[in-house]
């Protein structure tokens, strides 16, 4: 980030008033968070495997709305089938990972919000996921830490990318049920190969450390990033941070970008290679 010119206020580097900023030091007030939400009654223990789930899902007897989720951000898997909720108010388990009690909600779970591109989004939460896992003590899952970590960091404003819209409704939840008032969230298209792959590391697609080595200049990365999501011309070969927020603070209202399609020619063009 610092090569390609970007700096931040606070981190392990740098320092700050919210730290630490390692999750791994940070379990103790997930593990808070954890408890504070059992005592309210919104969250309850799970013994269910990921094995058990599947079977119990794949159910004749399921209703018809836990196979079918018309108002999904993101549709994936059938909503959590219950196995291991309370029926009398109270968890009765102990041990095992933590669950959030979406049910338990009851119309409070149709979530409402407008992301940064102006979009107004409603998803209800239980036809989407259902009761979603919080983690147990000391293994948070990823949607507690990073609510509780945007919590005690005073965030107020979440950007990332488009991958993780779906993941909104639940952290607006979570941030509800504790007590705060949710973050705004925009959500910013991602990197795509021509089939609209997403770009990934974990993929061995060509990565920035790469680049770096290979003798690229910051000012020519950002540049054909900007041109792959619609931000410069053809024209603009080199940029800097400062001109990707110029050119993002002065697009019109509801003029959103779309996904960065990079073609092998691009990638291999900025890494040196031939074609």
């Amino acid at each position: 980030l610092a090569w390609l010119g970007l700096d931040w206020d606070e981190g392990p580097d740098v320092g700050g008033a919210h730290g630490p900023y390692r999750q791994s030091e940070r379990l103790d007030r997930y593990d808070h968070a954890l408890a504070s939400l059992e005592a309210r009654g919104v969250a309850y223990r799970c013994h269910c495997s990921r094995a058990d789930v599947l079977a119990a899902q794949s159910a004749p007897h399921l209703p018809p709305r836990r196979r079918v989720a018309p108002d999904a951000v993101e549709p994936g898997e059938w909503p959590y089938p219950g196995t291991c909720r309370p029926r009398d108010g109270a968890s009765a388990l102990s041990g095992g990972r933590a669950r959030f009690h979406v049910e338990g909600l009851g119309e409070d779970a149709r979530v409402t919000w407008r992301d940064g591109d102006g979009r107004a989004y409603t998803e209800d939460v239980r036809t989407t996921c259902g009761d979603f896992v919080l983690g147990r003590e000391g293994e948070p899952s990823y949607q507690l830490a990073v609510v509780v970590d945007d919590i005690a960091m005073g965030i107020t404003d979440v950007v990332r990318g488009a991958d993780l819209l779906g993941s909104t409704a639940r952290q607006i939840l979570l941030h509800r049920a504790l007590g705060v008032t949710p973050p705004s969230f925009s959500h910013h298209p991602l990197l795509v190969d021509a089939d609209g792959r997403k770009l990934s590391k974990r993929d061995g697609d060509l990565a920035i450390a790469e680049l770096r080595r290979a003798g690229v200049a910051p000012g020519a990365l950002c540049a054909t990033l900007g041109r792959a999501v619609g931000l410069f011309g053809a024209a603009v070969l080199e940029a800097t941070p400062r001109d990707v927020a110029d050119a993002l603070a002065a697009r019109a209202p509801g003029d959103a970008l779309h996904d960065g399609v990079l073609a092998a020619s691009d990638l291999d063009a900025l890494g040196g290679r031939d074609a």
